[in-house]
């Protein structure tokens, strides 16, 4: 699973504003730097993005974790995560976690809390499910870093969900965006649409749509799409 964290880790840091404007709904926190992640802890944090900002009138950490399975104990991890950042950094933080497949992270309950008298601890972080995202917001004019994700969205309840990745397709093939951003974003949604979708049908929509060439040439992530046997 770690090759779908990583490539949302990587859409995240290329366009923050994007997944900002989706966790905030605003356009006017400005993006100041991408923070180096790794910390010289136990577990070093490949999948963390941490980006410094200003927001609400002060600087500010936003962190964003990729999961794409359940994990009981991500209540934990995320408030050592939130607490160390804010010790390295003495910034205030906005942390999520984003949940890939479809119903992972039902039962988060996106808090750490610890009830011993006297020693209370609250650390709250955002759950977003991209399943319960509506898909068609985005790819009817969202912002473009969010479109590799859309076929793990919520689609629309008259679209089966050949339809709708096909339709995922579409958006992303019409971006206005350079070509190779553009097949790097279809790419990127090949990958991530196996969460979800049988690599026979991705392969048999692209290669309909005359992308696949392409993709297995330009994009940035053809290796991991041949060890995945898609082709």
């Amino acid at each position: 699973m770690a090759k779908y964290e990583t490539i949302s880790k990587h859409l995240i840091q290329t366009y923050p504003k994007d997944f900002i404007r989706l966790t905030f709904g605003q356009d006017d926190v400005e993006v100041l730097d991408i923070l180096d992640t790794e910390q010289s802890t136990i577990e070093t944090q490949h999948t963390d993005s941490l980006i410094r900002v200003h927001i609400a009138g002060e600087e500010a950490l936003i962190h964003y974790k990729s999961q794409t399975t359940d994990d009981p104990s991500m209540p934990r991890r995320m408030a050592g995560y939130i607490m160390r950042a804010i010790g390295q950094h003495g910034l205030p933080i906005y942390s999520s976690v984003i949940y890939l497949r479809r119903n992972a992270g039902q039962r988060d309950p996106g808090r750490y809390i610890q009830e011993w008298p006297g020693y209370g601890i609250l650390v709250e972080y955002r759950v977003i499910r991209l399943s319960e995202i509506e898909g068609q917001d985005i790819i009817d004019g969202g912002p473009s870093g969010l479109f590799p994700f859309a076929p793990l969205m919520k689609r629309p309840v008259e679209i089966d969900a050949e339809t709708w990745l096909r339709q995922c397709v579409h958006a992303t093939n019409a971006l206005p965006v350079d070509k190779s951003i553009k097949i790097d974003f279809l790419g990127r949604l090949m990958i991530l649409s196996g969460l979800e979708y049988d690599p026979t049908l991705i392969n048999r929509i692209l290669s309909q749509e005359g992308l696949m060439d392409a993709i297995m040439r330009e994009s940035s992530f053809a290796q991991y799409i041949k060890q995945e046997g898609i082709e």
